[in-house]
């Protein structure tokens, strides 16, 4: 059990240093793309954030579960948090129509690399 709290808290370490880079890289977007810039990778950021968060909320609640199969939660969120982020992305491509396509990117690759800072930092 001590394992998986460790798990938890490292998840949302991640999530916090994505939260934190995608508010960087807007502020440095907004600098060179206006606000155009600052929303696209923000989004970008976003559709990152969100799903991963909801990962970490439902691999928490399953845990404290009795008889649920940790595994196999583990690999269906990972698919759904996978084409949730595809998806969330298709909606910010096709719905909103000021998107500055460089710094949605660059916000997403990011907020991607961000979560990888996580497992560096020993606590």
């Amino acid at each position: 059990m001590q394992q998986v709290a460790f798990l938890y808290q490292l998840m949302f370490r991640a999530i916090i240093l994505q939260a934190g880079v995608t508010i960087i890289t807007a502020l440095i977007a907004g600098l060179f793309a206006g606000t155009q810039g600052a929303v696209s990778a923000t989004l970008g950021g976003a559709a990152c954030i969100l799903p991963n968060l909801l990962f970490a909320l439902r691999l928490k609640f399953v845990a404290s579960r009795p008889g649920a199969s940790y595994s196999a939660n583990f690999f269906v969120g990972e698919f759904v948090k996978i084409v949730a982020t595809v998806g969330l992305l298709v909606l910010v491509v096709t719905k909103y129509t000021d998107l500055h396509g460089p710094s949605m990117l660059i916000g997403l690759g990011l907020a991607l690399q961000a979560g990888f800072l996580a497992f560096w930092k020993k606590s």
